[in-house]
């Protein structure tokens, strides 16, 4: 997953964290909405708000504010050190606990994102695990440790998590030996003792996911004509998005923390692309830190803000979901099953950003290897071809590519399994979703 041309954007290791559940017997299940799977594949995505949802699962030293849950006066006390730094600090800390959601079908991977304020200070643990048949069928997993700053500890995935039921891929759990038809996530909300403010949760998300047909090989589905697809596509075909054209490579040259600079930040690139197209990207101020400016200061600040101290690499999915959140918009990461799909989107005014796979030809007009990496969907030509603004280019000027709709698509579902990045103003409305729901 996320390596952009030849540079690496993420290594795995794997290992199981086990964890005791207080709420094992207790807890409530909730069926994600059902309906038939478009193109033979199963995904389905949902998702808790707050603090309109606080008790549909289990809270634990955490009270419902205005914007979300925030700690309580209950919240307990623990001492965690950052591996990373080796800081030791004291934190309060409180957690919330989802209901055992069912998805219907027999899971492969699960990808959390989430929403959150970290205020200078504070940060948050993400967890999961599977379930099946009434009963947790894996331990709990860490799937992150994430702050919007580095102030309190270094944002980061957990390596060395594997056991003979699932494996911790950076952001991704894998179930490899267990039967998986629902999972449940916990959140805990952490406040060194000294910050000023506490955390803030608005929402923690989870897509499930079966593997696309046929493994990697497998072809996506395509209409039975054209005038089908053009009719499936309703106001897409022929919409192009304005997203500015933002070139990664123009700072391989520049500042190479972060992941080794720009050869590497096409997930950052492509964040910061969509915030500026909806006019929420950060404001001179927030990256007046960075010296000397370069070509474009608010895609270092991106990669900063979005890197993984673990993996090494501003890659991470739900990392560049929760920073583009910071900035006003609502964000999350799901999978879709097509263009058709995506499409959607697009008609809808909503850009989207995906992950793709493929070796130099493959997909004519994309002519370098890469096993990962993220580019955004602008638009579609009247023929239904994607128009792409793939930042992995020498300028600005070359950064808006069309490419023939079956190798792409085939090259996205492959690549990632249709990973996308949703980034949108809570006013711009989703499309409706399918029958069986990934967004």
């Amino acid at each position: 997953m996320r390596r952009h041309g030849p540079p690496l954007q993420k290594t795995f290791g794997y290992a199981m964290l086990g964890g005791d559940d207080r709420q094992a017997q207790q807890a409530q299940v909730t069926a994600a909405p059902g309906g038939f799977p478009m193109s033979g594949r199963d995904i389905a995505y949902r998702r808790f708000r707050f603090p309109a949802d606080r008790d549909r699962g289990r809270a634990d030293g955490l009270r419902a504010g205005p914007d979300g849950l925030t700690l309580d006066g209950s919240a307990g006390r623990v001492t965690h050190t950052d591996p990373h730094s080796g800081t030791t600090a004291g934190y309060a800390a409180g957690t919330w606990t989802s209901p055992v959601t069912a998805v219907g079908f027999t899971v492969t991977e699960l990808v959390p994102s989430w929403t959150a304020d970290t205020p200078p200070g504070c940060w948050l643990r993400v967890e999961m695990r599977g379930w099946a048949e009434g009963t947790a069928a894996t331990g709990w997993y860490e799937l992150g440790h994430w702050a919007a700053d580095d102030s309190a500890v270094h944002r980061a995935s957990v390596p060395g998590q594997e056991d003979d039921r699932a494996r911790v891929a950076a952001d991704t759990l894998r179930v490899t030996g267990a039967t998986v038809t629902g999972w449940q996530v916990r959140v805990t909300l952490l406040r060194r003792l000294d910050a000023a403010a506490g955390p803030v949760l608005r929402t923690v998300g989870v897509v499930a996911s079966t593997d696309p047909p046929g493994g990697a090989e497998a072809a996506p589905a395509e209409a039975a004509d054209a005038e089908a697809a053009r009719a499936e596509a309703g106001d897409a075909w022929g919409r192009v998005l304005d997203v500015p054209r933002y070139a990664q490579r123009l700072h391989a040259a520049g500042e190479t923390r972060w992941g080794g600079g720009g050869d590497s930040w096409c997930s950052p690139t492509c964040v910061s692309m969509v915030l500026d197209f909806w006019g929420t990207g950060p404001t001179a101020d927030r990256y007046a830190w960075v010296a000397p400016p370069g070509p474009r200061p608010q895609v270092v600040h991106a990669a900063r803000h979005c890197y993984d101290h673990a993996f090494g690499g501003p890659g991470n999915w739900p990392f560049n979901t929760a920073y583009a959140a910071t900035h006003g918009v609502d964000a999350f990461v799901t999978r879709l099953r097509s263009l058709a799909e995506a499409e959607r989107f697009v008609a809808a005014g909503i850009p989207l950003i995906v992950s793709a796979a493929f070796t130099a030809g493959q997909v004519p007009g994309l002519d370098y290897d890469t096993r990962g990496h993220l580019m955004v969907l602008a638009g579609f030509t009247a023929e239904g071809d994607p128009v792409l603004n793939d930042p992995y280019a020498p300028d600005d000027e070359r950064v808006r590519r069309t490419v023939p709709r079956g190798p792409f698509e085939s090259a996205w579902q492959a690549g990632s399994g249709g990973i996308a990045y949703v980034l949108r103003p809570e006013s711009t409305p989703l499309p409706p979703p399918p029958a069986q729901a990934n967004w």
